[in-house]
């Protein structure tokens, strides 16, 4: 598919959450001398038993744009716009936070190569209602799985377990079109305790280039993923 140079332009800029308890006695003797009524506690005070919750293992979340090296951005996105990465708003950054990156590798007119890659981290904490940090945030990896199945229109993606990233961790792979162009999407979410962690890394050749192979396009979603589950560790060290 060729492209005119502000086609091209256009599509690079599409791209682009007491209770006590006491018992009481009293005692006559035989004779009918009467003793004062003594109250005695059968068990020391306790408090009222109230749910209790593991404490969230992560306290805290790294600076999301540093947790990949920019050797790896090198690597998986050629002639990123921004090594050092773009953060993305949020409300609260230690709760979430996430970072954008995205290049185009032209220095072949003939097989011009268009990456982006968003890591995305959520920190869950202990709720009595809710559970675990970790309850949380596991029910978090399936629904995010699920979400990642139909992202960008996506039909027919293949989701795989992974055994080998964080806790816990899946993986989706999926083609879109977009703008008259097709896409590819490696998507994989792992949870590392409570903290969950999204990365999307997304490809596709432009001008008659031919799109990125799947499994070379996962594989570097996945180092991606394992950077990120080691910076979390590392930002947590005391």
């Amino acid at each position: 598919m060729h492209r005119t140079a502000p086609r091209l332009a256009r599509l690079l800029a599409c791209a682009a959450v007491p209770v006590m308890l006491v018992a009481t006695g009293c005692s006559d003797d035989d004779s009918g001398d009467k003793k004062k009524a003594s109250a005695t506690p059968s068990a020391a005070a306790t408090p009222s038993a109230s749910p209790s919750v593991k404490e969230a293992t992560f306290t805290k979340l790294p600076e999301v744009c540093k947790t990949v090296t920019e050797k790896t951005i090198d690597s998986i996105v050629p002639k990123a716009k921004k090594k050092e990465g773009d953060p993305l708003p949020a409300s609260d950054s230690n709760d979430s936070a996430s970072c954008f990156w995205n290049g185009l590798d032209d220095e072949d007119p003939k097989d011009m190569q268009f990456r982006t890659l968003t890591i995305s981290l959520k920190r869950f904490t202990a709720d009595p209602a809710l559970g675990s940090g970790e309850k949380r945030a596991q029910a978090f990896v399936t629904q995010r799985t699920t979400k990642a199945a139909t992202e960008d229109g996506a039909k027919e993606a293949k989701t795989e377990k992974l055994t080998d990233i964080g806790d816990e961790a899946n993986s989706v792979a999926s083609d879109y079109r977009k703008s008259d162009d097709d896409y590819r999407n490696a998507i994989v979410v792992t949870r590392t305790a409570n903290v969950v962690i999204t990365v999307k890394y997304s490809g596709a050749g432009y001008q008659g280039a031919k799109n990125p192979d799947a499994e070379g396009l996962m594989k570097n979603a996945q180092t991606a993923a394992k950077e990120a589950v080691t910076a979390v560790a590392d930002a947590n060290k005391k």
